[in-house]
């Protein structure tokens, strides 16, 4: 018993006053087991709640389901130190003055910290889309809270620190389910622009990858020095845009060569003038 009123003696100069020591013990021990239960359990229901919530992205399914977990470890731990006598006023305290610390400490790493939350709450895009960030354009692999990685079309692996994109411009080529391709074609003046659009009409209908709603868009754009210019904007599968876009550059080519469709390059046409003026 000396034992015990020695080590409540000790833990009192640290302002933790125990009144029976084996019965707080015990108590935190009790605390520890159910809380850990209880989160769990918690824990499991979320999940398997958040599964059949559609509209909640994986990502943002894996950040709710981690703060839980924090926020659940926290409480735990503020009532053990409230059960052996630290006051909540006084880990309120340390935790401000650590919190702050560490903010200042790493201020550059919280931005991206708070980017990804940015991402991963606004979803301006997921993983699988192709997006352009700046100069960077590629599929996304992975999104987490410091960085995001992409893969570029050439399968080079880039990571953008989450704070870049979240002030930066940003394109989603993946969001909607259709895409438009375009392109501008140049035919002669020899040539008959109404006999170019109806080709172009017809290869866009034998296009097995081109839409026919939204119907193309064909027309003349405008003329240039060396011959009249067109519009082709023609609606396909996001999936198959580049595919569309390779069809459509190679079948206009061919079809305007076998329909005659001149189409201009560049020449230069030279005269000999002899010493009378004459050619």
């Amino acid at each position: 018993m000396d034992d015990l009123k020695d080590l409540n003696n000790e833990f009192e100069l640290f302002g933790v006053a125990f009144a029976e020591p084996w019965a707080t013990l015990i108590s935190v021990a009790a605390i520890l087991v159910i809380g850990f239960i209880t989160l769990k359990m918690i824990l499991v229901l979320m999940r398997h709640w958040l599964k059949k919530t559609d509209h909640v992205d994986d990502m943002l399914n894996s950040f709710i389901v981690n703060v839980a977990k924090v926020a659940g470890i926290i409480v735990l731990i503020a009532m053990i130190l409230d059960k052996l006598g630290v006051g909540i006023g006084t880990i309120v305290t340390v935790l401000g003055a650590a919190g702050a610390a560490i903010a200042l400490a790493l201020k550059d790493s919280l931005a991206n910290v708070a980017g990804g939350l940015m991402i991963i709450i606004t979803q301006p895009f997921k993983q699988g889309d192709l997006i352009n960030v700046g100069e960077y354009r590629g599929r996304v692999q992975s999104i987490g809270l410091f960085l995001t990685t992409l893969r570029m079309l050439d399968y080079r692996i880039i990571t953008i620190p989450n704070g870049l994109i979240n002030t930066s411009v940003l394109v989603n080529e993946s969001r909607e389910e259709i895409r438009r391709v375009d392109m501008k074609i140049s035919i002669s003046y020899a040539s008959d622009p109404k006999k170019a659009e109806a080709i172009l009409v017809r290869v866009c209908r034998e296009g097995k990858l081109i839409l026919d709603a939204p119907a193309p868009g064909i027309g003349v754009r405008r003329h240039d020095e060396s011959g009249v210019v067109l519009d082709l904007m023609a609606w396909c599968r996001t999936d198959d845009y580049f595919n569309a876009g390779y069809y459509l550059k190679e079948r206009v080519w061919q079809a305007f060569r076998e329909e005659g469709i001149e189409i201009p390059f560049p020449q230069m046409e030279v005269r000999i003038l002899e010493k009378d003026g004459e050619e």
